[in-house]
């Protein structure tokens, strides 16, 4: 975690205008602190939350453990503890073994099928200067359709921007979630 506290402190039920209650209601209860944070601004929650709704729906043509691999890299890769933390919980939900989650930290080389491999380098060559070179997008291709390409890089991207938000509105891990050890600190 960047912070130990926020710099913009998620909103309490009694703070809640109507407007807030509003565009929170599709989260749900418990509401997690990115939404109680986010909902200070609300008419950005709502286009946040319907762009974020795509790429974690069936219409995003990964495979949920594909999609949460490029999620991992991604949040690990922006040290990012909290969104780190909520898609290890999603992750093992969607088939991911805690080594599998172990070696996302360690990139590539980790022994990783070549499919796998090839989101793995996708989500670094994004991070490292937003452009997918040429020899990775082919091993993409051997792998997975042209929309599910373009999926990798609008997943990828919005776990950047979602991971930015985290990190620097300071947004502390919600109840019964642990920080991984390779990520205090930062």
């Amino acid at each position: 975690m960047r912070l130990s506290t926020p710099r913009i402190a998620p909103l309490g039920d009694a703070e809640l205008n109507d407007e807030q209650k509003e565009v929170l209601k599709p989260f749900g209860s418990p509401v997690f602190n990115i939404f109680r944070t986010l909902a200070r601004a609300p008419k950005a929650l709502d286009r946040f939350n319907q762009w974020g709704s795509y790429v974690l729906s069936r219409r995003n043509d990964l495979s949920p453990r594909e999609r949460e691999i490029v999620i991992l890299r991604t949040g690990f890769l922006c040290k990012s503890g909290y969104e780190w933390a909520q898609h290890v919980r999603i992750g093992k939900r969607e088939g991911l073994t805690d080594d599998e989650i172990a070696r996302i930290k360690q990139g590539a080389g980790a022994g990783w099928s070549a499919a796998d491999a090839a989101l793995i380098r996708a989500s670094d060559e994004l991070h490292a200067s937003q452009f997918i070179g040429d020899a990775t997008w082919k091993a993409l291709g051997e792998h997975f359709t042209q929309k599910q390409c373009m999926d990798v890089v609008f997943t990828a991207a919005q776990y950047t921007q979602v991971s930015m938000l985290l990190n620097t509105f300071g947004v502390q891990l919600d109840a019964g979630l642990t920080l991984d050890p390779d990520l205090k600190g930062f």
